[in-house]
């Protein structure tokens, strides 16, 4: 079975958002730092070469693929900042729909910047991502 490329690394989380060339999403990350590490309560960590994620949780499927992934993450891409939240698909749409300025896919949200979204919708989506993996994942 294939590896997960998606590991924790101990790569610093500050020099990599410090490698971000646009000093707007810079600024960005390092305020997104700050936000996630709140209302998580867990320090940031790289995984992969540009996912910055905190804590994590063991998943294993019934196929028996298994692997760590963080609670919630993001990573300040070229084109826009991905978000990794998890949302149930019953209130997904609806915690979408009062974010702000974002695109989604299945398994992250987009945003160009922070002044695009609402701070306290993010904080909610982030809590809820924790609550929720920890109360799925726990019993595995």
């Amino acid at each position: 079975m294939a590896k997960n490329k998606t590991a924790e690394t101990e790569v610093s989380v500050n020099d990599f958002i410090n490698t971000v060339a646009d000093e707007k999403k810079r600024a960005d990350a390092f305020k997104l730092l700050k936000i996630f590490e709140e209302e998580t309560g867990y320090p940031a960590k790289m995984w992969g070469p540009s996912i910055i994620g905190f804590g994590s949780y063991h998943y294993k499927y019934a196929s028996g693929h298994e692997g760590d992934m963080p609670l919630a993450g993001f990573s300040p891409r070229k084109d826009a900042v991905s978000l990794y939240t998890y949302l149930a698909a019953d209130n997904r749409e609806e915690m979408l729909q009062r974010l702000g300025k974002h695109k989604a896919a299945k398994g992250c949200v987009y945003i160009k910047k922070t002044e695009d979204i609402y701070e306290s919708v993010l904080r909610e989506m982030i809590r809820m991502s924790v609550k929720t993996l920890q109360e799925l994942y726990s019993a595995q």
